[in-house]
């Protein structure tokens, strides 16, 4: 069953249809074959039970709260902010790059949005700065994983919405694995720009940083009313969505005047359409999990895998592994809808804290993001910058790297993401 499943999903990979028909196609397959007294009515049913979820309102608000700000004043003033405090120190440019994709994945949860919106901004700086293309590149797209750290993480909603674990919970928790992968990026920008002898920019004086900071404060508004609204009870995280969405709208129109509400319709309509394709791929995900646990699969492969008695590092490890394959060739919402269901059952036999398991998920989804062949933040960098494959994923290696350093740290230290989620909740 397992064979004739991911045989039918290859060809049609191969045959070049998207994601969203081999996750039906290979189910209904397996219903016909082996199950035909199922009346196929079911996997649509199972479709929009997955998509019914409140919390998942939250992702269309997040993503079109970040259009609007691509759109407008606030990337390029949170940028402003980080480099006059940054760019004169040896690799200050890709530093500044760096923080930017973390602060914007404050407000985004997308890793593509980062790569679009932070990528267009600093990638001329990086080139004219002397920093080579391949470096500039791979600095983005892996920097951009931040954004899934970083809360709000779509990912993270997706795990939450799947496992039942707190999304407010992962939330918080996904900061320290964020924080780390930025300190690790930024060591790196600092020792390759001296290796290179890449030139600082000018210091800035303290007048031009206290005018970038009053500049950035009605952006950081945004990590205040995410972080902040959840953390003190004050939101959910849908309700934080919604209300970035309309902080996003009056500060654009109303103090920067950069937008005009006529343009809010362009904007949506563009979210629609990406909201429109993370919806189809997480009912189709569901309907597939639900197929899954019919024909009792996890039950079959993963005694084999996990071993007659597993310990807690052993079975993130498989899990890490597991996402980051998966996401090397899937979109991370698949994977996530897929895989998590299949692991779930061990994760809650051996009692492992389910929000240190959706911290490793969500940072393998991340790293698989930006991992050949197929990471979709490579192609979004190619379709945007318009440089060629090869050359985009050149110097990913060293990135990737560090990333899977990060984690090492979670499985061997998993107090580095759950430290803030017990302090922020009583734990």
């Amino acid at each position: 069953m397992l064979t004739l499943m991911v045989s039918v999903m290859a060809v049609l990979l191969f045959l070049g249809f998207p994601m969203m028909i081999p996750l039906l196609a290979a189910p209904i397959v397996i219903m016909h074959v082996y199950f035909p007294a199922f009346d196929p009515m079911i996997l649509v049913q199972q479709m929009v039970a997955g998509i019914l979820p409140a919390s998942l309102i939250a992702v269309p608000m997040f993503i079109l709260a970040a259009d609007i700000m691509s759109a407008g004043e606030m990337s390029n003033r949170l940028v402003d902010f980080v480099r006059v405090f940054v760019g004169h120190i040896k690799g200050g440019m890709a530093i500044t790059t760096a923080a930017a994709c973390t602060i914007f994945g404050a407000i985004s949860g997308s890793t593509q949005a980062t790569v679009v919106a932070i990528g267009g901004t600093m990638r001329p700086h990086l080139l004219r700065g002397g920093y080579d293309d391949s470096f500039t590149t791979a600095l983005i797209i892996n920097s951009s994983d931040i954004a899934l750290l970083i809360p709000p993480s779509i990912g993270m909603i997706v795990y939450g919405v799947v496992s039942g674990t707190s999304i407010g919970e992962l939330f918080i928790a996904g900061i320290g694995p964020g924080l780390l992968t930025l300190f690790m990026f930024s060591v790196y920008s600092y020792i390759y720009a001296r290796r290179k002898n890449i030139p600082a920019a000018p210091k800035t004086n303290w007048s031009q940083r206290k005018k970038a900071t009053r500049r950035a404060l009605i952006p950081f508004g945004f990590p205040a009313i995410i972080i902040g609204g959840i953390y003190s009870g004050f939101f959910s995280p849908t309700e934080a969505a919604a209300a970035s969405v309309f902080y996003a709208a009056v500060v654009e129109i109303v103090i920067y005047k950069n937008l005009k509400i006529g343009d809010l319709r362009d904007i949506a309509l563009s979210t629609g359409l990406v909201t429109g394709v993370v919806f189809i791929l997480v009912g189709a995900g569901t309907a597939f999990s639900w197929l899954i646990s019919l024909a009792r699969i996890p039950q079959a492969i993963l005694p084999g895998i996990i071993g007659p008695a597993p310990t807690q590092t052993w079975v993130l490890f498989v899990i890490g592994v597991a996402f980051f394959i998966g996401c090397m060739f899937v979109d991370p919402i698949v994977v996530i809808m897929v895989l998590t269901p299949i692991f779930k059952p061990v994760v809650t036999s051996l009692g492992i804290d389910p929000v240190l398991v959706g911290t490793m998920v969500t940072l393998q989804a991340a790293i698989g993001s930006a991992t050949p062949p197929f990471g979709c933040d490579i192609f979004t960098a190619i379709a945007v910058f318009k440089r060629p494959y090869f050359e985009v994923i050149k110097r990913t290696p060293v990135f990737i790297a560090m990333l899977l350093m990060v984690s090492a740290l979670l499985i061997f230290f998993p107090q580095v993401a759950l430290f803030l989620r017990d302090l922020a909740f009583g734990y």
